[in-house]
């Protein structure tokens, strides 16, 4: 695949599919942007925004594998901006998955600064921690229109984006499988077997197990109201069943080659060789090139025998974003620092240090980003993506029949009634 092709598709399918800078500097650490600095105060798009002159405290909230990351961003921040306040920045290390939480617990005790899944955005919104985004357009032009998107409530832009790449795709080693081996599950566990080796996955996460349910007719979505969620995974009708799903993830589970593990159990697999595929993100990218060498590779997930017929694997996928504390007493200097976190640079950085895919469409269209496995993989993928919109109600029943299929459904229950249950739990007011 030519390297243009590749930009482009970069660019357009992920955007597509997956329906997170200041003033310009000598230095080159910051580039194209409408912000400027005119006698301390912030000019964003001709709204003038008070900057502090003296000090200013500044906690930022991250996952905790950024920490150097963020003090590289950190330092070239407050070199850029130096003598115009006396900066003291600090980083804490949170959860991104579950950032609202700690974050809604006491709004004027958080961070100033936080990194957080595209999904909390809705309810951070609405409890008001977020503010619109003051030069929103010039985010919205230099990053990938589904990014913008899952940032956005309706037309309106509240966080900074800043990686476009939280999905899954299928990890596997060269050494033992062809390009033809990578197309069907049926085939890999044999393969696997053949060679008394293991494939993972983790059912025990129902952020995998709609792998299975995606491309199938059968649907679960957020309602109107933003809480509660809709879903026919237990259909008795159409040309797939819910039951017919159950029953095809009960015979993967029955091969010796399949095991349910989480994210540990398939990196201590890789490393000791008896993993030699399993599905997993980007964030693993490194490991996996440092185990296989040059017997790594990526690609999306494989179809699954279901109902007689191949079903390709879906994915949720999602985006990672920056956000701004409304009650930050320095908001003006931390919404520098958040677009400074999130610029065409930083996110190149992230994706050196991180293995991250930026959503800035010029980082993104990046050679180094064009030649990774991992990024390639996930825009194979994205074709058959969701982006992700789930309400709360969603995770645990999905986790418990999954586990259920995953050990075999060992007690014989019905699966109807299994499909049932969860449905039930899944649009529980």
């Amino acid at each position: 695949m030519g390297k243009k092709f590749i930009m482009f598709f970069l660019t357009a399918v992920l955007a597509a599919v997956l329906s997170g800078c200041t003033k310009t500097s000598e230095k080159g650490s910051m580039a194209n942007t409408d912000t400027e600095l005119q006698n301390g105060e912030k000019i964003i798009n001709g709204t003038e925004t008070p900057l502090e002159s003296g000090d200013v405290e500044l906690v930022v909230w991250g996952a905790e594998e950024d920490e150097a990351l963020l003090n590289r961003i950190f330092e070239s921040f407050q070199e850029e901006y130096k003598g115009q306040a006396n900066f003291h920045i600090t980083f804490a290390p949170q959860s991104e998955s579950n950032c609202k939480d700690y974050l809604m617990a006491d709004l004027e005790a958080g961070a100033d600064v936080f990194a957080f899944a595209d999904d909390q955005l809705n309810t951070l919104v609405a409890a008001g921690a977020l503010e619109p985004i003051e030069n929103a357009d010039r985010i919205k032009s230099e990053n990938l229109p589904g990014a913008v998107e899952a940032a956005s409530v309706g037309d309106t832009l509240y966080a900074y984006p800043l990686t476009a790449d939280n999905g899954y795709f299928l990890y596997y080693n060269k050494q033992y499988f062809t390009q033809e081996d990578i197309k069907t599950f049926d085939r890999m566990l044999q393969v696997a077997e053949e060679n008394e080796k293991k494939i993972t996955m983790d059912w025990s996460s129902a952020w995998y197990v709609y792998a299975f349910f995606g491309n199938t007719g059968l649907e679960v979505g957020l309602n109107d109201d933003g809480i509660t969620n809709f879903c026919t995974w237990n259909g008795t009708e159409g040309s797939i069943k819910g039951t017919d799903v159950a029953r095809a993830m009960l015979s993967i589970a029955q091969s010796p080659a399949f095991f349910n593990t989480v994210e540990d159990g398939f990196l201590s697999g890789v490393q000791d060789g008896s993993v030699i595929a399993g599905v997993s993100g980007v964030w693993n990218a490194l490991a996996m090139e440092d185990a296989w060498k040059e017997n790594y590779g990526a690609a999306k997930l494989p179809t699954y025998t279901c109902s007689n017929r191949q079903i390709q694997m879906a994915s949720f996928s999602g985006y990672k974003l920056i956000g701004v504390n409304a009650y930050s007493e320095h908001y003006a200097w931390a919404s520098l620092l958040a677009e400074w976190i999130s610029s065409e640079e930083s996110q190149q950085l992230r994706f050196e240090m991180r293995g991250q895919g930026p959503s800035n469409t010029k980082a993104a269209s990046s050679a180094s980003v064009q030649d990774s496995p991992a990024i390639t993989a996930l825009i194979d993928q994205s074709e058959f993506s969701c982006l992700q919109r789930i309400g709360g109600n969603f995770w645990d029943p999905v986790s418990a029949f999954a586990t259920n299929m995953a050990a075999g459904n060992p007690e014989g229950k019905s699966l109807q009634e299994q499909l049932d249950t969860m449905v039930e739990g899944i649009t529980a007011p």
